[in-house]
């Protein structure tokens, strides 16, 4: 048997002990955005080392940071012949309670019908571990790997990663690799996995709108003091056109267009309206009608306003011109749109727009980078091959609507491609209550990770 049948049959035959391991780290609650549990983030931490160390990993650390610490660990056995493969993924999860509409605790892991129900299982503790496994497997099987393989392991993805960038800044050195390999994504079907290949970026920012310096009585000064609350909706109404389009000048000017291939291979993968109505429980779809569904969720920039406030919205009447009024708006870009020129862009049309009877203030919140891997790349259609031998079927490249601002740090930073392999499926309620995930996906996962080792050594050959 060649190695990776060797470890693929360890990963079936251990599969019971992989599962009562990842009920341990599910068990520990690693809310890196609470400070109440800033002992459980490192506690969860200090056992991912502990669980490298024990199967050989060398130089297991875990390493400081401004915030929540990194975890890294490597083998470096194939040799400098060989490609090293940094996996990326993270520890943390987001808060969870029976409060939240949890059928069983979300920290103690239960079993129903081979799926796990508890927070992290799916976002991104069962994901990652699974390539923890892949190397265990080659390592207990065959003594070694096919490659060389790092590991950087974060405790802040969950609140936006703010100290990731300077580790990596600071470690170019320790992490240098040729390939990185994330799975933090999802697919539509078992049948249908994907590789993601585009992620979006990120502009979020405020707007705060002044008038009066205080709440004023509406009968002794309506209609002779401009309302900032309706002068915030005239604002937020500006940024948009009748036909969905956002109408801040130059918004799609860096808008890299979809090619005939690419809108090709999204439609293998679009969304009907009804799914979209029964997913979400809208009456229509909205937007661009000149982009289909799955096109306007993931390939193209959006404008949205996240929450609104300002006045009274308390119980029975109180006749008030607010003193304020404000906004948070977020914005997902698309490759090659820059966060910062876009933040420019919005807040120059914001403050254009509005009277001169307001003050307006915007202000940016934070900011995450675009990534678009060609999917043509050697990496990449290793990873499909790995698909159709490792999980059964073979996969659909496809574009993510969401943003994981470590993809752009990585290919900008370290000069290598990033491929996300997704174990996940979109119905596995990541941040919601009842989060799980199938046993299937992890072990089809192992094996799967497994065979990409394999099929990245081959690169070149």
């Amino acid at each position: 048997m060649v190695a990776s049948d060797l470890a693929r049959a360890y990963s079936r035959d251990n599969s019971d002990q992989f599962k009562s391991e990842l009920f341990e780290m599910l068990r520990i609650p690693s809310l890196s955005g609470d400070p109440a549990h800033a002992g459980d983030v490192r506690a969860m931490a200090h056992w991912l080392a502990d669980h490298m160390t024990s199967l050989g990993l060398d130089k297991v650390a875990v390493m400081e940071t401004a915030g929540h610490p990194v975890v890294y660990g490597e083998w470096m056995g194939a040799g400098a012949d060989k490609p090293t493969v940094l996996v990326y993924g993270h520890y943390d999860v987001v808060p969870a309670s029976l409060e939240d509409g949890w059928d069983t605790d979300p920290f103690e892991p239960v079993e129903k019908d081979g799926i796990v129900y508890a927070r992290g299982v799916t976002d991104d503790k069962g994901q990652l571990f699974i390539h923890v496994k892949a190397l265990e497997a080659y390592l207990k099987t065959s003594g070694a790997a096919p490659v060389n393989v790092k590991y950087l392991i974060e405790g802040e993805e969950e609140v936006s990663s703010p100290n990731l960038l300077p580790f990596i800044q600071d470690h170019l050195e320790l992490l240098a690799a040729d390939v990185c390999v994330i799975s933090d994504s999802s697919m539509v079907r078992i049948e249908e996995p994907a590789v993601t290949h585009s992620l979006r970026g990120m502009t979020y920012l405020e707007i705060h709108v002044s008038g009066p310096k205080e709440d004023l009585h509406s009968g002794f000064y309506g209609g002779a003091v401009h309302n900032p609350g309706v002068a915030l909706v005239q604002i937020l109404n500006s940024l948009y056109n009748e036909d969905g389009t956002i109408a801040v000048e130059g918004f799609y000017d860096d808008v890299v267009q979809l090619t005939d291939e690419e809108r090709e291979m999204i439609a293998r993968t679009d969304m009907p309206e009804q799914q979209l109505k029964d997913a979400t429980g809208v009456p229509k779809q909205w937007g661009d009608a000149r982009f289909t569904i799955k096109e306007r969720v993931s390939a193209r920039p959006t404008l949205d306003i996240n929450g609104i406030w300002g006045g009274y919205a308390g119980p029975g009447p109180k006749t008030i011109i607010p003193a304020s009024a404000g906004a948070k708006l977020s914005s997902r870009l698309v490759a090659a749109q820059d966060p910062n020129v876009i933040f420019d862009l919005i807040k120059a049309h914001i403050e254009r727009v509005t009277p001169d009877t307001v003050n307006v203030e915007v202000k940016l919140l934070t900011v995450g980078r675009p990534a678009l891997i060609p999917f043509d790349l050697p990496e990449m259609q290793a990873a499909k091959r790995a698909y159709e031998r490792g999980w059964g079927h073979t996969p659909v490249f496809t574009r993510g609507g969401g943003s994981i601002p470590v993809v752009a740090d990585i290919t900008d930073l370290m000069k290598i491609p990033v491929v996300m392999m997704g174990y996940g499926l979109d119905t596995d309620g990541l941040h919601a209550p009842n989060e799980h995930y199938r046993l299937e996906m992890f072990n089809r996962g192992i094996e799967t990770a497994i065979v990409y080792l394999e099929e990245l050594a081959a690169i070149g050959e």
